[in-house]
C-alpha cells in the first residue's frame, strides 16, 4: 500500500492547496455568517506556514533573518485583505494607546510619499516600513505573509542590495514558495466566497481599513473596501484564470492519490 502525500510534503504541492482551499473556503463561508474574521484561521495559516517551511528548508543554508534586522523592511509590501485587517485589529486591541497613536501617523506619512510607487521605486526610496519600532517590527506576530516569504541566507547581500550595490539576494526558495502556495489558496477562496480577493499595497490598504467603521464587517458583507490600494501588474481576469487552472489540476490530482493510497 502506498503513503498518502502529506498536505504539508514539498513533494505535493497541488494537494497542499487543494487542502488550504478547502480549510480556507469553510472558514471563510463561517465568518460571513458571524460577521468577523476568526482568528483560527489565521493561526491555522500561520502555523501551516511555518511547518511548510520547516519540512522543506531540511538541509538547506540557514537563514540569516533574525531580531533587529530590518534591512529588507524598505521593500513593497503587498496583503491581501484579512491580513489587512488582521493588521489592523491588532493595532487597535493589543498595541498601547500612545504607541498606536505613533504608528498610525508614520503609516499616513508613508503612505503619503510611498503610494503608487512599484517594486523598484520602492527599493529606490528606502523608506523604512513605519512599524519598525526601536529596530523591532511592532506587527510581527500578524506580519502578512509577504513578509513571512522574504527571507535571506545572506545579511551581508541584503544589506549590500538595500545600497545598491548588487542586484540580487541569495533568498529561501522555501519561504517564497510556501508563501505562494498559501497566499494563492487563500486568494482563491476568497474569490469562490464572494469576497474582494486581490492582492493590496499594504500601507495604502491599513489606512483605508483603520479610517473605516466596521471595515471587517462590511468586507464580509461583500464590499471591496481595498479597490483603490489593489495592485495591478498582473491582470485580475488573467490570476482569476491562473486559480481555476490550479484548482483543476488539483481536484485532478486528488482522485489519482487516493487510488495509489487503496491500491
Amino acid at each position: 500500500m502506498s503513503s498518502p502525500a502529506s498536505p504539508a510534503s514539498p513533494a505535493s504541492p497541488l494537494l497542499y492547496f487543494s487542502h488550504r482551499h478547502a480549510s480556507f473556503s469553510t472558514t471563510l463561508t463561517d465568518c460571513r455568517k458571524q460577521g468577523e474574521l476568526s482568528e483560527t484561521m489565521f493561526d491555522e495559516a500561520d502555523a501551516q506556514f511555518e511547518a511548510r517551511v520547516t519540512e522543506s528548508c531540511k538541509g538547506a543554508d540557514p537563514i540569516a533573518c533574525g531580531r533587529g534586522c530590518a534591512t529588507c523592511c524598505s521593500l513593497r509590501v503587498t496583503a491581501t485583505a484579512p491580513e489587512v485587517l488582521r493588521v489592523a485589529r491588532h493595532l487597535r486591541e493589543r498595541v498601547d494607546g500612545d504607541t498606536c497613536v505613533r504608528l498610525v501617523r508614520r503609516l499616513f506619512e508613508a503612505d503619503g510619499l510611498t503610494r503608487d510607487l512599484d517594486e523598484s521605486e520602492r527599493v529606490a526610496l528606502r523608506h523604512k516600513c513605519p512599524f519598525i519600532d526601536k529596530a523591532a517590527c511592532v506587527i510581527y506576530p500578524v506580519r502578512p505573509l509577504a513578509c513571512r516569504g522574504h527571507a535571506s541566507h545572506s545579511r551581508k547581500a541584503c544589506v549590500q542590495a538595500a545600497r545598491g550595490q548588487i542586484d540580487s539576494v541569495p533568498h529561501s526558495v522555501a519561504h517564497r514558495d510556501a508563501r505562494s502556495l498559501i497566499q494563492n489558496a487563500l486568494q482563491s477562496a476568497l474569490r469562490d466566497t464572494g469576497l474582494g480577493w486581490g492582492a493590496y499595497e499594504l500601507n495604502h490598504a491599513l489606512r483605508i481599513a483603520l479610517a473605516t467603521p466596521d471595515a471587517e464587517a462590511r468586507y464580509l458583507q461583500g464590499e471591496d473596501l481595498f479597490a483603490d490600494a489593489q495592485v495591478h501588474e498582473v491582470p485580475a481576469h488573467e490570476m482569476a484564470e491562473g486559480f481555476d487552472l490550479i484548482k483543476k489540476m488539483a481536484n485532478t490530482a486528488v482522485p489519482a492519490v487516493r487510488r495509489n493510497v487503496a491500491s
